[in-house]
């Protein structure tokens, strides 16, 4: 315990965090492996090549594909970045092209990504970082596919483990789940924010939705 807190820490076994149709990937602190999917009968075959190394420690945890170009985005946890890479869907490859920081320059207090997407236009990224407790914006190059940072905003609340974008592409839905991530006690709340149809900047709607350590939103029927 410190502080009356839980510990935490970090260790190397693999762990699945993100499971797609084609390929499927497990994530290891240092990469992650790449599967293929046989959809008749579920099962899981290594693909060629197997695996996709990162920065030492960078702690690939969510990856985002975009809609309409072979390109792949992934918020790792631990280095506190956002990664660009080129996906080859035949071969079931990711080659990176570009990693930028998730949090400011001058911001020197801890923080773990979490979570990513990419929005049905496929102009913008967000990602969001617990500790800094925002969400990341980024405007999407027509052409290459990389990043430009446009700025950050705040969550106005601990933790934004998981956020999502409704189906509408009007709304972002931030569900901030604490999870001992800050000195503070847990928020637990969802938060909306509207999103700017010309740019993707995000706008608080007012709104703050109290949980109980929200960790997924689902949109049934959509």
């Amino acid at each position: 315990m410190e502080n009356g807190r839980r510990a935490r820490t970090r260790t190397t076994p693999s762990l699945i965090r993100t499971a797609g149709l084609s390929p499927c990937l497990i994530w290891d602190s240092i990469g992650f492996f790449v599967f293929r999917l046989d959809a008749a009968n579920g099962k899981l075959t290594p693909n060629d090549p197997p695996f996709v190394a990162t920065r030492a420690g960078a702690g690939p945890r969510h990856i985002a594909f975009h809609p309409k170009m072979p390109l792949a985005y992934v918020i790792n946890e631990l280095g506190s970045s956002v990664a660009t890479y080129r996906f080859d869907p035949q071969r079931g490859s990711l080659q990176p092209i570009q990693i930028l920081p998730s949090t400011p320059a001058d911001y020197t207090g801890n923080n773990h990504g979490a979570e990513i997407a990419v929005a049905p236009s496929g102009r913008v990224v967000y990602a969001s970082n617990r500790g800094h407790d925002s969400i990341r914006i980024f405007a999407v190059d027509q052409r290459s596919g990389t990043l430009r940072p446009l700025g950050w905003a705040p969550t106005h609340a601990k933790s934004p483990r998981f956020f999502c974008l409704d189906p509408a592409d009007q709304i972002l839905y931030a569900a901030n789940a604490d999870e001992g991530f800050s000195d503070e006690q847990n928020t637990d709340t969802i938060v909306p924010f509207r999103i700017n149809q010309a740019n993707g900047m995000l706008t608080p709607t007012g709104q703050v939705i109290k949980s109980s350590s929200p960790c997924t939103i689902v949109f049934v029927g959509a």
